[in-house]
């Protein structure tokens, strides 16, 4: 039988063993839902390791307490609506804080140091075979992406001092967005078409043109909702920058890479090109002498 623990360490040890039965539900949740059999059987996997670190913790807490079912909702969806691997990674990074904390346990519990590491490199391990359509396809998301607020945050800024008015400027800016989607989804698929990889063209196409009509939609948004062209601006840079956020956020995550490189790089970027493109439109209407 395991020697007594103080008060101290069976607090930590309840909150690992409440986090290990969490995830165990997490997992088991998913595994129902995902369509391909080898990743259900990953997540089934995963499930079961997870269940047996929350029955070795039980035999020092000496009860069994019960998972977080706002946690289960919420990283369930987040995988569903997101991604599956976006989902575990993300529920796994935030798991790490409270894993550091698993040091200050050896000296009491010397088998904590042995569960911690097969728990770690076995769950990265599985989580490194999930296999997902999406994550093949991101690198043609990131062309729709940045393709689409690099030219039309650029547009929008450069139409908002030529034109000033923000139903003429809304009304150019669907038409030029919508026109670049297609052009790009069809760059796209003669891309990958010629190049030697296992992504299928029409998919990437696909992909990349969604990605982009639907940022050219966020963006030309503000100049439907509001009359202050100058306002309509600053919202859309805003949500430019919401945009960057989100997705760098989201590719950092789901691939393990540096979020805030990417983010200054597509952030400078867009409001550079927004910025200049701001100039020529005020260069166009007061040299020019061009009014509408």
């Amino acid at each position: 039988m395991p020697s007594a623990i103080s008060s101290e360490i069976r607090a930590r040890l309840l909150v690992f063993q409440k986090n290990e039965i969490t995830e165990h539900h997490i997992y088991r949740k998913l595994a129902r839902v995902t369509p391909s059999p080898e990743n259900s059987d990953i997540l089934l996997r995963i499930s079961e390791d997870e269940k047996r670190h929350y029955d070795d913790w039980q035999q020092y807490t000496g009860v069994s307490p019960a998972p977080d079912r706002l946690k289960i909702w919420f990283y369930f969806w987040v995988a569903r609506i997101l991604g599956l691997t976006f989902g575990i990674k993300l529920m796994e990074r935030g798991e790490e804080s409270a894993q550091r904390n698993y040091a200050a346990l050896l000296e009491t519990i010397p088998e904590a140091e042995k569960i911690v590491r097969e728990e770690n490199d076995h769950e990265n391990a599985l989580i490194a075979l999930l296999d997902e359509e999406r994550l093949q396809y991101t690198g043609s998301i990131v062309l729709g992406l940045n393709d689409a607020l690099v030219e039309l945050t650029g547009a929008l800024a450069g139409l908002t001092l030529a034109l000033q008015n923000t139903r003429l400027i809304a009304l150019t800016g669907l038409i030029t967005g919508i026109a670049a989607s297609f052009s790009m989804a069809a760059s796209e698929y003669l891309s990958t078409k010629s190049e030697e990889s296992e992504k299928h063209p029409l998919r990437a196409s696909i992909y990349t043109g969604i990605a982009y009509i639907l940022t050219v939609f966020i963006l030309v948004l503000p100049y439907l909702c509001l009359d202050n062209y100058f306002c309509c601006l600053f919202w859309t840079l805003f949500l430019a920058l919401l945009i960057i956020a989100f997705f760098n956020f989201y590719v950092s995550v789901a691939k393990d890479l540096a979020f805030f490189p990417r983010f200054l790089e597509m952030a400078c970027l867009s409001f550079g090109v927004a910025a200049l493109s701001f100039l020529i439109g005020w260069v166009i209407r007061v040299f020019l002498g061009v009014e509408v």
